[in-house]
């Protein structure tokens, strides 16, 4: 009888671990970009253009801050499950799914690292 694994060996951990320090620093620098363009929003040099023109102006900066704002906080919010992973890695409980208690699916968690369900798991949220 053949009995599942509970978890991944060190190298694959290993594996995810260099993935997910690599999607951290890639998504760092994307946020860093991000909240460089909202400090950049902040003047588009329309002191001296006519009224109506400045009105639409003011409104779509209005809608681009509240868009890198969203961003941003998105990006944050990766940044951090990104980092919770490297603490299951270390735990060595990553990738295990926190429904079944089975593991996640190798291709699953290469695209989405941060995985915390099995697709089984997920698609039963549904």
């Amino acid at each position: 009888m053949k009995t599942e694994r509970q978890r991944y060996s060190d190298e694959e951990l290993q594996e995810f671990k260099e993935l997910i320090e690599n999607k951290i620093e890639k998504a760092e620098k994307d946020l860093a970009l991000i909240k460089q363009n909202f400090i950049n929003d902040q003047n588009n040099g329309t002191d001296d253009t006519s009224p109506t023109f400045k009105a639409f102006e003011e409104g779509a900066e209005t809608l681009s801050k509240e868009q890198n704002a969203i961003l941003a906080g998105r990006q944050e919010k990766f940044i951090r499950d990104l980092k919770l992973a490297l603490v299951r890695i270390e735990n060595k409980t990553y990738g295990v799914c926190r429904v079944t208690g089975k593991l996640i699916n190798k291709e699953r968690l290469k695209a989405v690292p941060h995985a915390t369900l099995s697709i089984e798991a997920k698609n039963k949220q549904r």
